[in-house]
């Protein structure tokens, strides 16, 4: 099923959820000691793999983190073609001093913004 690419169906139908606990980032020269289900998302770089996982699970590991955020997720399906829904939100966001971090997956985007930000991102995302 294709996802949706109208910009304005995507903002008014984004419904942004907020996963509960607590999120950080870390770079790992491999995760092979890591469950594969306690990762919530992974990225290869040169420099070692990004991975992304519950604070719980980061201290539990001994990974190192300087970030803790939180996870919004958009429920709405957009397409990986849609054209301006990052835009629209990551703007929004920028005007209220709000660091994000997205991740697109095949179905929905997720945002992760500083846990101290968390109440009013969602405030601002659910404005639209």
């Amino acid at each position: 099923m294709a996802g949706e690419t109208d910009i304005d169906k995507l903002l008014k139908n984004m419904n942004p959820v907020l996963n509960p606990g607590s999120f950080v980032f870390s770079s790992v020269k491999s995760i092979s000691n890591i469950p594969s289900e306690k990762i919530i998302g992974t990225f290869r770089e040169k420099e070692g793999i990004t991975v992304i996982v519950k604070k719980e699970i980061a201290d539990q590991f001994n990974l190192t983190y300087d970030y803790l955020a939180s996870w919004i997720t958009l429920e709405v399906h957009s397409s990986l073609n849609a054209i301006g829904l990052t835009a629209a939100f990551s703007k929004a966001l920028a005007q209220a001093n709000i660091s994000c971090n997205v991740m697109a997956g095949y179905y929905h985007d997720h945002i992760f913004v500083g846990k101290e930000d968390e109440e009013k991102a969602m405030g601002i995302l659910k404005s639209f």
